[in-house]
């Protein structure tokens, strides 16, 4: 039985509803299984982690990556450039975040992310109006996973006519983040290699235009910035941009496909958000507690031992954080199975918490917003053809890649 919780969590048959597995989970807050990680599952457990300075973000320090199922994979992504900030410990991590942070959002920045609702909603109108026929949509390929590689391209300040070749560099990193049984794993690697360092090269391109000739966009501001930390490396900027877009880009998608799909088994709410548009800001925050699109953080370790629950976790163990079922623990959240935007108190681990947390959020919130609210507006009575859908095989990364939707037409 112990065995089979951690394959139950890896194991494809039970991506479209991990929650019982978590369920079970909770039962051992800190479950180990033979000299595989530590996995910690309750609420109250996992925020502390997540603010220990004791736990570290940085492979190198896991005694043996080896018992990791999912370490190893976590390598492999990094490859082409050095890790980005989110695979850094401070003072490295603290350093790079903040220079990023600098023209992302406050408090120098404080109208980046809210003087972008028009451009975002132009492209949600031009998305929606470009759906095709409203009998069989699929709302990933058609809507959520082009919609955010487009922002994410706007902000760094990808030139128009180069979006497409983003587009395809994004198609073929994200595909390689899945697990794929019947693939050739070493021509995935090459797929997947080919892409990062095209997308590498590109990037270092266009960092060598902006030096020389800076925009308002912020890849331009990153690149000539002269702050408190210095400047960065050409290698750090080219890792930075890397992450903006890998990572911004499939936690989005997961997010208005989960939250669409939700929606659709909860008509009613649907309904609501249809007359009020202002309930989208509720709602992406119970979605973010109800189907978080980042269902657990594997890659931390220990960096001393540490007490749990009664249970030690020695120095140099491999930790898996699962936020997915911290956001559903009845500890914290009252009747956590049932989706519920009115709820007054909704403090989720959807985009983590402590020094890690997630520095999109600002961006994924607004995207979310926006794109939900949207939908619900122009489709008309949209309902699920296919439930559940089929899900990536991403057991980190968990949302359904394909949406089959219909609706009676698209109002304008």
């Amino acid at each position: 039985m112990t065995r089979s919780l951690l394959h139950q969590i890896l194991d494809y048959a039970n991506r479209a509803n991990p929650y019982p597995i978590y369920e079970e989970l909770r039962k051992t807050p800190v479950h180990h299984e033979d000299d595989g990680p530590h996995v910690v599952s309750t609420y109250y457990e996992i925020r502390s982690l997540l603010h220990d300075p004791r736990i570290s973000s940085d492979v190198h320090n896991l005694a043996s990556p080896a018992r990791d199922p999912l370490a190893e994979s976590a390598q492999e992504e990094e490859g082409v450039l050095p890790p980005s900030f989110i695979r850094l410990d401070p003072p490295e991590h603290d350093r790079l975040r903040r220079m990023t942070n600098r023209p992302f959002g406050p408090p120098h920045s404080p109208r980046r992310i809210d003087g972008m609702r028009g451009e975002l909603h132009d492209v949600v109108t031009g998305l929606i109006d470009g759906i095709g026929d409203p009998g069989r949509i699929d709302l990933v390929d058609h809507f959520s996973y082009p919609f955010p590689v487009t922002v994410i391209c706007r902000l760094l300040g990808v030139p128009r006519e180069d979006e497409p070749r983003f587009h395809t560099w994004a198609d073929t990193i994200a595909a390689s983040l899945d697990p794929d049984p019947d693939a050739d794993p070493t021509e995935r690697g090459k797929e997947s290699h080919d892409a990062r360092l095209q997308l590498g090269m590109y990037l270092a391109g266009l960092i060598e235009e902006r030096r020389k000739r800076p925009g308002d966009d912020m890849l331009s501001q990153l690149a000539t910035a002269k702050g408190p930390d210095g400047a960065m490396t050409t290698m750090e900027l080219l890792s930075t941009a890397a992450l903006l877009l890998i990572a911004g880009h499939e936690t989005t998608v997961n997010l208005i496909t989960n939250g669409m799909l939700t929606l659709l088994r909860n008509p009613d709410v649907l309904q609501r958000l249809r007359a009020d548009p202002r309930l989208a800001a509720p709602i992406v925050e119970e979605l973010l507690r109800f189907e978080p699109p980042v269902q657990l953080m594997p890659q931390r370790t220990t960096l001393a031992d540490i007490q749990v629950r009664g249970v030690t976790i020695p120095k140099g163990a491999s930790l898996w954080l699962v936020l997915a079922s911290g956001n559903r623990d009845p500890q914290r959240f009252e009747d956590p199975d049932r989706f519920d935007p009115d709820r007054q108190d909704i403090q989720h681990l959807g985009f983590g918490s402590g020094i890690h947390s997630c520095f999109g959020a600002p961006l994924a919130r607004v995207e979310a917003q926006l794109a939900l609210s949207e939908l619900a507006r122009r489709l008309d009575n949209p309902r699920l053809l296919e439930d559940p859908p089929p899900y990536r095989q991403n057991a980190v990364l968990r949302g359904p890649r394909h949406l089959p939707i219909a609706c009676d037409g698209i109002r304008p």
